[in-house]
């Protein structure tokens, strides 16, 4: 697991309560064998609870090779064993080698604790019950530890997750609004530039348009720019809805010229639905300013019924010869993406006379996948 918490204050809880009962238990318990060993055996492992989550299997290499020493003083003539009983801390271990180890430690670590608990003792069959009593309590912490890390990572893939939506989402909605205002700007620019020496008003009014254009790149911009900034407060401006794209033909110019028709029921639309839409629209009006050349005419067409909503945005233009996918880079893919992410549909390609023809189906109330 990345990034461990290295300590917690209930660390030093437990071992400043570990460490006293240890030394009392080896100092007046009668029954314990070789008794500095024990002291020795029961006390120093205690401090390494404290590297318990940075190296897991570490700690069960020392305090179960401890466990398994303290047991074998038997075979060299100690007439008890040296552990004690204080020493029943060590179940934290499996927890902590299943929930910040990695699979190799865990392996690893799980033999060292199988192999170090093994009982000793003169009967063979004892020991092997008391050796399998011994593993089934130990792996109950294990498992244990396994299923929080489980639901730890899945929790972790899924924030993830929702922070790559979020991320694409914004991408797309910078994009479209970044990609319409600029491309409003290049327009009016050419115009006044056209228009500069015989019709100095009109060239005034074509500047009018690029600062007004620009002054809204900059204030979207610096919206999704606080939005992708982590503990700004979010902006709780209205999303723009199918109404506003009337502001789309405003804006776009007068060459081409773009109409806007409504109809059928729009007024009860989810607000991601009426969003995406516009988004939609502007993208739309957007590549067809760009790529379609020698267009006169834009024609924006949405028209609501019981279940969906229907964009159709269709331009009199030759295509570009690379393609309009070509063209304008990541623009299509967003809006299927925009369109997939609500339930619905998205279809582009050249018209069967002239033109290009972009068609956006979104069910009424947004029921994406």
């Amino acid at each position: 697991m990345p990034n461990p918490p290295r300590r917690v204050w209930r660390d030093w809880v437990l071992a400043s309560l570990l460490v006293p009962t240890a030394l009392l238990e080896a100092s007046f318990r009668d029954d314990v064998g070789w008794r500095p060993v024990a002291l020795v055996l029961g006390v120093a492992p205690v401090f390494t609870l404290l590297w318990r989550r940075t190296h897991p299997l570490a700690v069960v290499a020392i305090v179960f090779g401890a466990h398994a020493a303290s047991e074998a003083v038997t075979a060299f003539g100690a007439h008890h064993s040296a552990m004690l009983y204080s020493t029943a801390w060590l179940i934290l271990l499996p927890y902590s080698l299943f929930r910040w180890g990695s699979g190799r430690e865990c392996a690893t670590g799980l033999a060292i604790m199988v192999v170090g608990h093994v009982p000793n003792g003169s009967s063979a069959v004892n020991n092997l019950g008391e050796a399998a009593a011994a593993t089934v309590f130990l792996l109950f912490p294990a498992a244990l530890g396994a299923a929080i890390r489980y639901r730890t990572t899945s929790k972790v893939r899924e924030i993830d997750q929702i922070k790559l939506r979020e991320r694409e989402q914004l991408a797309r909605e910078l994009h479209d609004t970044v990609a319409h205002h600029v491309s409003a700007i290049i327009i009016q620019a050419q115009a006044g530039r056209t228009v500069g020496v015989t019709d100095p008003p009109a060239a005034i009014r074509a500047l009018e348009v690029v600062e007004a254009e620009a002054s809204r790149t900059l204030a979207e911009m610096r919206v999704m720019v606080s939005a992708l900034r982590e503990g700004d407060d979010p902006n709780l401006a209205p999303q723009r809805s199918v109404a506003d794209i009337k502001s789309l033909a405003r804006n776009a110019g007068k060459s081409p010229h773009v109409d806007v028709h409504f109809s059928g029921g729009l007024d009860d639309l989810r607000p991601s639905v009426g969003a995406a839409i516009y988004r939609l629209a502007q993208e739309s009006i957007t590549n067809a300013i760009r790529h379609a050349r020698h267009a006169t005419r834009i024609d924006v067409s949405v028209a609501g019924d019981d279940s969906c909503v229907r964009l159709t945005v269709r331009d009199d233009g030759e295509p570009s010869p690379f393609g309009a996918n070509h063209s304008s880079g990541y623009g299509l893919v967003g809006m299927a993406e925009r369109a997939k992410l609500l339930g619905g549909t998205l279809e582009a390609g050249p018209r069967a006379d002239r033109g290009w023809t972009i068609t956006a189906v979104l069910p009424r109330d947004g029921a994406g996948k």
